[in-house]
């Protein structure tokens, strides 16, 4: 949460707060319904560890294939945390990130050896003090320099709009799922083996109750704590190269004094290390309870197991660093929590129902589950919805095919409940009420939700160099022969600007005075030419004897163009565009005011009226802008 969650929020602006709570949601049902069954099948049978939780009998088939896929992902997970660290040390120390990783491998090893699951339980509780009080003071002098909350706001907003929109963009698979996918992912907390063992070491319902609200007393503000400190990383740290998940450690660099930064680094270490160890110790459990269980009375081949588990972490961690995407915590953390989640929710809820699957039945759900997670995170969806529903809706899917179909399967796939008729007609009508609701809701989405940013980096502010070329579209001319004034005009109409950038208007007057000498040792006298006009409010006007005159008028800052400028390419497209300014009947006064000379007093020169000739022409706009790197 501090380096992956802290990322997403500087990426998503105010639209990351759905994860947060969402999820929240799914983990109080979780709580609430979930844990009460875990808890009570796990003091019941005597189990320690997930895997044999979702299987009739330790050693079975289903139950080693469940600690293979938890060993799997739960190390993916624990890389993750040894990434957030070497991160963490990169940013704050200038240590390599490989150091990092390293020294994260040496510590969770040592928590592990030190006291296992309780140690790690009586660890987790005081590191999230330390935790909590260092995000306090992180978050109120982050407000302090951008501004508070009116500061921070204005600056996201002037960076892009969608950062200050609470509906998020580019979801092109619809909201509905987006937000279920959050659902789903607060309710896998349920799949985590390294959570589940910890529901399983509570005696009581009372003590699950008490555990619950400590949960939501200490999960709740620091979610808060962290959306504001990522919302403020966004606004201090614009450089296009930046790494969001770097967010935190700089944020600190930034702002705290050198006792603040050491206070957020221990933070940052404390909800690491706390979490990696947990994930080893769980994979530990595991393979001597499942896979190996002939292990789990030996103490030494226990801690062997364990060192190698950290070890294989480590690798992953490591490896990340050298594979494009792969040290992204954000991404590791969702692959490895979804991926738990579809795997065990599924089970655990159908064995709620009451459903007692065979090894087959059980295997089938989580490889079915296993591939849709993979699947779908191959195939690049997950950047649009969490790869909780695929992994949860293939589960349930092969469960009920199974029950339809498989004679070994029980038929009822809802277990002890029975679903009667008339059941089936409400079920029905809740179902097509849903579906109505869902229409809805993608509808209004679809109508509300903000632009895109076309590619995320329109909010980046940085110097750009903006060059761009002016097109000029005619659309009216002619040539007025006038003694005092006249009025002409013409319209946008004339030309196709659907897809012009009109960005200002050129009138263009020409006239060559026709006085003719009554002498030939008489003078002439020039004829005063005005004109004014334009579009509303936007207005041109000049005046003079010369023969060619012409006025540019802009609704833009048209200054921009040629120069260089520092901010971002949203806000200068706002700055460059048109709109619909330009688009309407153009209106002009061009009036004369003739002078006549000659030759006083013998003859005055016969002069009354001007030719000129008129024109008028919308002005386009093309430009790029090129970031100047320093």
């Amino acid at each position: 949460m501090f380096i992956g969650f802290i990322g997403f929020i500087y990426l998503m602006g105010y639209s990351a707060i759905w994860i947060g709570v969402i999820s929240t949601i799914g983990q109080f049902v979780a709580w609430a319904w979930l844990y009460k069954f875990i808890q009570k099948e796990g003091n019941e049978r005597g189990l320690r560890s997930l895997s044999s939780l979702v299987a009739e009998k330790a050693g079975a088939p289903e139950a080693k294939l469940a600690a293979v896929l938890s060993v799997f992902f739960l190390a993916i997970y624990a890389a993750a945390q040894l990434t957030a660290g070497g991160k963490a040390l990169f940013v704050m120390l200038n240590w390599p990130e490989l150091v990092g990783i390293l020294i994260g491998f040496v510590l969770v090893v040592a928590y592990c050896y030190a006291g296992g699951i309780r140690a790690s339980i009586w660890t987790d509780a005081a590191q999230s003090c330390v935790m909590i009080v260092g995000s306090v003071i992180l978050c109120w002098v982050a407000l302090g320099n951008v501004g508070g909350f009116s500061g921070m706001h204005e600056n996201l907003e002037s960076q892009s709009a969608t950062l200050v929109n609470f509906l998020p963009t580019d979801i092109s698979l619809g909201i509905s799922l987006y937000f279920v996918a959050f659902f789903l992912g607060g309710l896998g907390v349920a799949g985590q083996p390294q959570v589940v063992s910890r529901v399983m070491t509570l005696k009581s319902d009372k003590d699950r109750k008490q555990a619950m609200i400590w949960f939501f007393v200490w999960q709740t503000p620091f979610i808060a704590l962290m959306f504001i400190v990522g919302l403020a990383s966004r606004v201090l740290f614009t450089d296009g190269d930046f790494d969001a998940e770097l967010g935190l450690p700089a944020l600190a660099m930034d702002t705290l004094p050198a006792l603040g930064v050491g206070m957020i680094l221990a933070s940052i270490f404390a909800a690491t290390m706390s979490t990696a160890d947990s994930q080893v110790l769980a994979c530990t459990a595991a393979i001597t309870d499942d896979i190996k269980p002939e292990w789990r009375e030996d103490h030494k081949t226990t801690k062997k197991v364990t060192l190698y588990v950290a070890a294989a972490a480590t690798l992953i961690s490591i490896a990340g660093l050298y594979i494009p995407g792969g040290d992204s915590v954000f991404t590791l953390v969702v692959l490895a929590v979804y991926g738990l989640g579809g795997i065990f929710v599924p089970l655990l809820i159908i064995r709620w129902m009451g459903y007692k699957p065979d090894s087959f039945h059980s295997i089938v759900m989580m490889i079915s589950a296993f591939t849709g997670v993979i699947i779908w995170t191959l195939l690049g969806l997950g950047e649009d919805v969490f790869p909780s529903v695929p992994g949860v809706g293939a589960a349930f899917t092969s469960h009920i095919v199974m029950c339809l179909m498989r004679n070994d399967s029980a038929s009822n796939p809802f277990g002890r409940f029975e679903i009667t008729p008339d059941q089936r007609k409400k079920f029905t009508t809740f179902g097509v009420i849903a579906l109505c609701f869902v229409g809805v809701a993608e509808g209004a989405f679809a109508t509300y939700a903000p632009d895109s940013d076309g590619g995320g980096n329109d909010g980046k502010v940085a110097m750009y160099q903006i060059d761009g070329n002016y097109t000029y579209y005619e659309i009216g001319s002619g040539t007025e022969v006038i003694s005092d004034s006249a009025q002409v005009s013409a319209s946008s109409d004339s030309v196709d600007v659907s897809e012009l950038n009109i960005v200002g208007f050129l009138i263009q007057i020409a006239h060559i005075d026709n006085e003719e000498a009554c002498l030939v040792t008489a003078n002439t006298e020039d004829d005063e030419v005005a004109y004014e006009g334009g579009i509303q409010e936007y207005l041109a006007n000049n005046s003079g004897t010369q023969a060619l005159m012409d006025s540019s008028i802009f609704w833009i800052e048209s200054e921009l163009i040629g120069s260089s400028d520092e901010d971002s390419p949203s806000s200068i497209d706002d700055r460059l565009s048109g709109g619909d300014v330009g688009l309407g009947e153009y209106t002009f006064t061009i009036s004369v005011n003739v002078n006549s000379g000659g030759q006083p007093p013998i003859c005055q020169n016969g002069d009354t009226d001007e030719s000129v000739d008129w024109r008028i022409s919308l002005i386009a706009l093309d430009y790029t802008l090129t970031e100047i790197k320093s």
